[in-house]
């Protein structure tokens, strides 16, 4: 996998962690109201979108008729002011989640994605093939990888909104 990727799944995964981690319990599954979703329940929505995401990137490189698509910029994604609604798919659980659940759920879903990356004898393969995005449309592989991270950022800055919401003191 291409080091800068890494660097960017690991140090964003770091920082939604470090968001978290102080949390009680209460805090992390509290609402700010009823249509949103609480703290535990993005972080639910962000280990459900990894695991797709490899099942996703797993399908596009079986694909025989799969072939290599124009870049997008999939930095958009970042951009709040835009309400992407989370396909059936990989809308969360209403379940109580504890931090330290989360936490074993995010390593979970990290480890498969390492673990799959690790098993793509030449990963230049992810650039030539491409799969259907909910957002993008046909999407070169590598940059669903990329996506994940910039997505993980994305909920990162909602979570620091939730928190303002329910007045956790940093």
């Amino acid at each position: 996998m291409n080091s800068l990727i890494n660097d960017h799944l690991c140090e964003t995964r770091n920082n939604l962690v470090e968001e978290i981690k102080l949390l009680s319990d209460t805090q992390f599954n509290a609402k700010p109201d009823t249509n949103s979703w609480s703290i535990a329940q993005v972080c639910h929505h962000l280990t459900l979108t990894e695991e797709s995401f490899v099942r996703v990137i797993a399908w596009g490189l079986k694909q025989e008729n799969s072939q290599q698509t124009e870049r997008k910029n999939v930095h958009l994604i970042a951009d709040r002011t835009k309400k992407i609604p989370a396909p059936e798919i990989v809308e969360p659980a209403e379940d109580f989640f504890t931090v330290q659940q989360i936490i074993e759920l995010l390593d979970d879903s990290r480890k498969k994605l390492t673990t799959f990356l690790d098993t793509i004898e030449d990963p230049s393969i992810l650039a030539e093939k491409s799969f259907k995005h909910p957002v993008f449309g046909e999407l070169p592989l590598d940059q669903w990888v990329e996506v994940i991270y910039i997505h993980e950022q994305r909920h990162i800055e909602q979570i620091k909104e939730i928190k303002d919401l329910i007045k956790v003191e940093n």
